[in-house]
């Protein structure tokens, strides 16, 4: 069995994946069966249609240290509504923040 490398890797919202299988789709006609299972699940879960570029941007202008894009990515999908939200949310993570970053995030999600 041939291994595989992983050249590169990059955190996606669900929106991005969302529109990424249906690239994968119209090119290949057809999806396997775990982009099949993933587009279920997709269709299954509301997914703000936000213009996630510009939140990126947003969240990057923040420069809040540590914060990944898997960070971002986590908070676009989910859209917490207060600061306790977001502690829940990245309380699995590596990741401390002050109480004004905290503030700062949810001024992104809600403006």
């Amino acid at each position: 069995m041939s291994e595989i490398t992983v050249l590169s890797e990059t955190a996606l919202t669900m929106a991005e994946l969302k529109e990424k299988l249906a690239k994968i789709e119209k090119r290949d006609k057809e999806l396997g069966f775990r982009a099949n299972k993933t587009k279920e699940y997709l269709a299954n879960f509301t997914i703000k249609e936000k213009n996630i570029a510009a939140l990126k941007k947003k969240f990057a202008a923040l420069e809040i240290t540590r914060m990944r894009d898997r960070h971002i990515a986590k908070l676009i999908d989910l859209d917490p509504k207060d600061a306790d939200s977001i502690k829940v949310i990245l309380s699995g993570e590596a990741l401390t923040l002050k109480e004004e970053d905290y503030a700062k995030i949810l001024d992104v999600l809600q403006g």
